[in-house]
């Protein structure tokens, strides 16, 4: 858990320091407010982008000096930082305890993961944001499952640039590939193991007041000896295309309602919500049985349209995951917590 929170320069705060506790941080104000750039900043603290993907300049304070910075401690002794400089606002910064790191590192220190209004959308959009809602699920049990990715698409970049050019280095071709397979094959694999740990977890959660879902991954899977020899056949392929169009970045999640047996993209707007967390919730769960703590979870607004009862559920669900960290306009919304840290925008 996070046992001290800095912002600093970061969106609407100039400057903002938090001391959480160690169950529900629960962040209450009006809209605008800046609750969910609190989010924001702790789900930066894991490799990638955030919840908002956002460019680094995007999150810098609008009338700031150009940079910003993230910075928090962990128990006592293990403190993160990240952000970008004025010098630099595109540039990410790490440091892991004072020391220059990769971002990838963050994974190994911090599990985060987030709920957000405009994920409510993820089942009907395109499979790239279901496979980064896989990786980050998989980041959890397996913080070298980020360097597995960032290093595939690095090559795959390169490869596809390569590919675009007149006559290509074969030579060099081999070598991207050979990378391509290798990371390739472990993302398609740690994915594969995420995704039967997590479905036999949903498999086993009892009907109550939150969905009940299923999960599967579709698409490419393989060994590395599979993708290489996939990726040197469809050189022509994909030169024409301008994309590789083997591998696991093709892969896709998909959820099944078990309730109403059918795709979770069929159901309503409020049943893939529902569905959404229930995957959130189980999987929490997974992790805390596997690596023995939870992850840091960040709800955005998701006791907003629930109604007392099973807000009340999934209050209790949530007790017993750690660190929750929990927006809302109204601390009335969470008159059903004990105990929480309260934070008032």
């Amino acid at each position: 858990m996070l046992s001290r929170l800095v912002l600093t320069d970061v969106r609407n705060h100039a400057a903002l320091t938090i001391a959480p506790g160690a169950g529900f941080v629960v962040l209450t104000g009006a809209n605008g407010a800046g609750k969910t750039n609190v989010l924001e900043a702790v789900s930066l603290l894991a490799p990638g982008r955030g919840l908002r993907r956002a460019a680094l300049a995007e999150v810098a304070r609008g009338d700031g000096p150009g940079g910003f910075g993230v910075a928090a401690t962990m128990g006592d002794d293990v403190t993160l930082a990240t952000g970008a400089l004025a010098t630099a606002p595109e540039r990410r910064v790490v440091r892991i305890n004072g020391a220059p790191a990769p971002s990838t590192a963050l994974a190994e220190r911090l599990a985060v993961l987030w709920l957000t209004p405009a994920m409510d959308r993820l089942f009907t959009e395109a499979a790239g944001g279901r496979r980064r809602f896989l990786d980050r699920l998989t980041l959890a049990l397996e913080p070298g499952h980020a360097r597995d990715g960032a290093r595939y698409e690095a090559a795959m970049r390169d490869r596809n640039r390569l590919l675009a050019q007149p006559a290509p280095d074969a030579d060099w071709l081999a070598a991207l590939e050979a990378q391509m397979a290798q990371h390739g094959a472990a993302l398609d694999a740690a994915r594969r193991r995420t995704v039967a740990a997590l479905d036999e977890s949903l498999a086993a959660q009892p009907a109550g007041d939150i969905a009940r879902a299923r999960i599967a991954l579709e698409g490419w899977s393989g060994d590395g000896a599979e993708l290489a020899l996939a990726l040197r056949h469809g050189r022509t392929r994909d030169a024409a295309a301008g994309r590789t169009l083997a591998g696991p970045h093709r892969a896709d999640l998909i959820v099944t309602h078990v309730d109403k047996a059918r795709p979770a993209a069929t159901a309503s707007t409020g049943e893939q919500k529902a569905l959404l967390l229930a995957i959130v919730l189980a999987h929490a769960e997974l992790v805390a049985a596997v690596v023995g703590r939870a992850p840091v979870l960040l709800l955005d607004e998701v006791a907003a349209h629930l109604d007392p009862v099973r807000r009340t559920a999934l209050f209790a669900r949530l007790a017993p995951l750690g660190q929750v960290w929990m927006t809302g306009t109204e601390r009335a919304l969470f008159s059903a917590i004990a105990d929480a840290t309260w934070i008032g925008l």
